[in-house]
């Protein structure tokens, strides 16, 4: 049985030792933008809090800016998730794959409203 989506939760501070509150087992995660409301990430996951850790930024070094090292063009403060617990893998794919299906039906929609509205 899927769960309810949690309410938007911004991410932990890496360096003061915060923690990722989600399920450590399967369901659905959402990451977003917090200024624009942008989709960053979205997917089923067999443990949802380990997968948002792997996406979690990681704690600035100086030193990679002055050699040019990746720095995530991100941080904790400009990104918010949430989550939505699955009892099954199975079940949090199926759930996964219907919200993908209305997202594309939404910006199907909004774009044929834009199209229709400069025509007229």
């Amino acid at each position: 049985m899927i769960g309810n989506w949690t309410s938007w939760k911004k991410f932990p501070d890496a360096q003061r030792g915060e923690l990722v509150e989600a399920p450590i087992g399967p369901g659905i995660y959402e990451v977003r933008d917090v200024a624009s409301g942008d989709l960053a990430a979205f997917d089923a996951s067999p443990n949802v809090a380990y997968a948002l850790s792997s996406l979690r930024p990681r704690p600035s070094r100086p030193w990679q800016k002055l050699f040019g090292g990746a720095n995530g063009s991100w941080n904790g403060s400009e990104i918010e998730y949430r989550t939505c617990a699955a009892a099954t893998m199975g079940e949090a794919k199926i759930m996964a794959q219907c919200l993908r299906g209305r997202r594309q039906v939404y910006w199907r929609r909004s774009a044929f409203a834009v199209r229709a509205g400069n025509a007229a």
